[in-house]
């Protein structure tokens, strides 16, 4: 009986399941804690062919990624990655502080302020790193590089 409980709660679909933080649902919450959210931040670049490193990486071979370009693609996507997840840790632990100064009655006007002026300061810092990193991919690409990627990109 144990077991089956177990295996019940485990496969609880993530629409179902909730945040430790009330103000995050639960995808938000495990977007930020794994170092994925921010993807839609991305999209004046990507729109304007500045793409994921992540994305160029996954058509390596199609793109006949030289070895120096797959390590550069490589550093460039690790290191937005730790940005993100030190960013989205900082957002987590910002709306936990907002979350409970509502639950105990404690805000203010100058606490909301500060609060409210970091959350859009982590997420400008988010913003900035992804769009660092598309900047620095297609820096890494040749022009016929970023042809065939963005061919490889268009649904068939």
């Amino acid at each position: 009986m144990f077991l089956s409980c177990a295996v019940n709660a485990q496969s609880v679909p993530d629409t179902i399941k909730h945040s430790p933080i009330r103000t995050l649902t639960y995808a938000q919450y495990q977007a930020y804690l794994k170092g994925e959210a921010g993807d839609d931040l991305a999209f004046v670049a990507t729109v304007h062919h500045y793409p994921m490193p992540e994305k160029v990486l996954r058509f390596k071979k199609e793109l006949e990624l030289s070895a120096e370009q797959i390590s550069k693609l490589t550093d460039i996507n690790t290191h937005m990655h730790k940005l993100r997840l030190q960013i989205g840790g900082s957002i987590i632990e910002n709306e936990k502080t907002l979350d409970l100064m509502f639950a105990q009655n404690t805000v203010d006007n100058g606490n909301l302020i500060f609060y409210t002026n970091r959350h859009g300061l982590y997420q400008g810092e988010l913003r900035n790193a992804i769009l660092q990193a598309c900047m620095a991919t297609r820096k890494t690409l040749t022009p016929e590089q970023m042809n065939k990627f963005d061919t490889l990109q268009k649904p068939n």
